[in-house]
């Protein structure tokens, strides 16, 4: 198996604080989301974060950076979107041309471009406005692993938690699409019917607890034709990126 060049250790950005020890954002991870920047009206678009920015990858491709490289210069085209879905329907092939391009932008090895970069391309995460990275048409909540539903199914079937098929075929539920929001977003506090045991009817009203999970969300890209299975071999390839979830 080939080791992906974009996540070699040995690469170091241009960009000072993509090179910082403990950073969140090296060269080596470049995610992708989508953002403006804060106080103004533009258009919400894609960029990728690099140390203590982001790049504006539609400002790159209107500048003429992918003008050498024709697969990631289509693939940037998807970029001025206000969601990642048009780049995620293009497939993994568009998705790593797009990150080899970015790489190389980014590079220390690479000395053309930095000054254009930074004037026009870079934008301080401090300084931007970020937004819900895709159009979410429907989600699917999984047990992360045979420990995790072993430790949920002991909450309601003691004698028995784990159900016997767990182990040949996914367990998961449908959840709300509509529930998904960006990160800072304030989140009320539902109502609803609440009985506690030592009443005798139910009352309405808000929760009196809440609760919240960590979880490891994954985007599915180009997905597949309604009645068509997608092979294990393939899978990797429909997995847009990963993002962590409350």
């Amino acid at each position: 198996m080939s080791i992906d060049p974009t996540n070699d250790p040995a690469l170091r950005s241009w960009v000072p604080t993509a090179n910082l020890r403990g950073a969140d954002f090296p060269i080596q991870n470049l995610p992708f989301g989508i953002f403006r920047r804060a106080g103004t009206r533009e258009a919400p678009r894609v960029g990728v974060a690099i140390g203590a920015a982001i790049l504006d990858i539609a400002a790159c491709l209107a500048a003429g950076l992918f003008d050498d490289d024709s697969a990631a210069r289509s693939a940037a085209t998807a970029c001025a979107m206000p969601t990642l879905n048009e780049l995620m329907s293009r497939g993994a092939p568009a998705r790593r041309a797009l990150r080899n391009g970015i790489s190389a932008l980014l590079s220390d090895s690479v000395a053309v471009h930095r000054r254009q970069i930074a004037e026009h391309a870079l934008v301080l995460q401090q300084e931007a406005e970020l937004f819900l990275p895709a159009q979410i048409g429907d989600y699917t909540d999984f047990y992360a692993s045979v420990h995790h539903a072993t430790n949920v199914g002991s909450m309601f079937r003691p004698d028995n938690p784990l159900l016997p098929n767990y182990k040949w075929v996914p367990i998961g539920y449908h959840g709300r699409a509509s529930s998904i929001v960006v990160s800072g977003t304030s989140v009320r506090r539902p109502t609803g019917q609440r009985k506690s045991p030592n009443e005798d009817v139910p009352s309405v009203g808000p929760s009196r607890s809440l609760d919240y999970e960590l979880e490891l969300a994954a985007f599915v890209g180009t997905g597949n034709a309604l009645g068509e299975s997608i092979a294990m071999e393939q899978a990797d390839d429909h997995l847009f990126g990963l993002c962590l979830l409350n």
